[in-house]
């Protein structure tokens, strides 16, 4: 085991290390200095508690999002429908803050079991799909994706417009996963509650997989649903529940999302949260703790491209662009794995 957390913590390194060197050429291609460039990047995320709050809230929805890829990646299930479950999460979640009158720890904990159930409900139905019909979880989630889409289009401007039409009318601070005290700690950052709610589904999920009769059974579904159902597990019903949970942990990525890093909902838009927690699943090599250092080092990225544009002559699209080469060589990773296992196994005929 500790053999193979060090080569997957390579195989994550190397993709990083592609994904920059791919950047510092783009950089040198327009006549930008990469040093500086990362230089500016890095302590745009980091050189302030302020910029370090906003880097843990934008890493907040990417832990929740890579965990619900990462857990349907354990089970031998590919959870692609992560940005319809963040919509939904966040619009259920949006809808009770917003209709709701509770005293803050009440309505917050209403609006959290309820995201919990609205992402839930949209992973079960490729779960259900997928366990009775054979019908694909990537096709069936791509298409729960854009009904997600589409009811929110019409919910929002219809019944919660605010101040634009393309958004939602601002939550209360009753409703806001913000709060006083860890936002002065922060010097005013946009950091919330949503990093405890991150850590806590973090350490929860790797008890499920590790230490428990359940994670043993929805592990055994993924690596061989023959094998699994030959020894009496209940092969639908694990694929069915694996996919609820992962539903439900992107659907807790809407609400630290909507109700906590912003303040309402915004239509048009696809949360690429969703989309990112592919890339933080298969960069923490789909182990809950590898995806909070992934997830942190996108927030970093996120956070610092804006101050590194700003401080030089870096365009901000080259920001995205090696966030985007980085997310490539993590997608691939595959690849990089082959290597390392050839090297490895030169090494070992050398050897002989």
């Amino acid at each position: 085991m500790k053999f193979r957390m060090n080569k997957e913590f390579a195989i994550g390194v190397t993709a990083v290390f592609l994904g920059l060197f791919a950047g510092a050429i783009l950089m040198a291609l327009t006549g930008n200095n990469p040093f500086e460039g990362y230089l500016f990047l890095f302590k745009g995320g980091l050189m302030n508690l302020e910029r370090v709050g906003n880097t843990l809230a934008m890493a907040t929805p990417l832990v929740l999002t890579g965990l619900s890829v990462a857990f349907a990646f354990r089970t031998g299930l590919f959870n692609i429908g992560t940005p319809g479950q963040v919509l939904v999460g966040g619009l259920v979640a949006t809808v009770i803050g917003l209709t709701v009158d509770l005293p803050k720890p009440a309505l917050l904990s209403l609006m959290l079991f309820a995201a919990l159930a609205g992402g839930a409900l949209w992973g079960v139905v490729p779960g259900l799909l997928k366990a009775r019909f054979n019908v694909h979880e990537v096709v069936s989630g791509i298409m729960m994706n854009w009904i997600a889409y589409w009811i929110t289009y019409y919910l929002v401007p219809a019944y919660f417009k605010g101040s634009f039409e393309t958004e939602s009318r601002q939550i209360t601070e009753a409703a806001s996963l913000k709060v006083g005290w860890l936002t002065s700690l922060f010097a005013g950052s946009y950091i919330n509650l949503g990093i405890f709610i991150a850590m806590a589904a973090v350490m929860v999920v790797a008890v499920i997989l590790k230490d428990t009769v359940l994670g043993y059974q929805l592990k055994a579904v993924g690596f061989n649903r023959y094998s699994a159902e030959y020894s009496g597990i209940s092969v639908n019903g694990n694929i069915v529940l694996a996919m609820m949970i992962a539903g439900g942990l992107s659907g807790l990525g809407g609400l630290a999302l909507y109700t906590g890093y912003a303040s309402s909902m915004q239509i048009g838009v696809m949360p690429t949260q969703g989309f990112d927690g592919i890339a933080v699943a298969l960069l923490g090599a789909t182990s809950p703790y590898g995806v909070v250092g992934a997830a942190l080092f996108f927030g970093i990225m996120q956070s610092g491209k804006g101050f590194m544009s700003a401080m030089t002559d870096i365009p901000p699209e080259i920001g995205d662009t090696i966030i985007a080469c980085i997310i490539y060589f993590a997608a691939t990773s595959v690849m990089i794995r082959n290597f390392f296992d050839r090297a490895l196994k030169r090494k070992q005929i050398g050897g002989q």
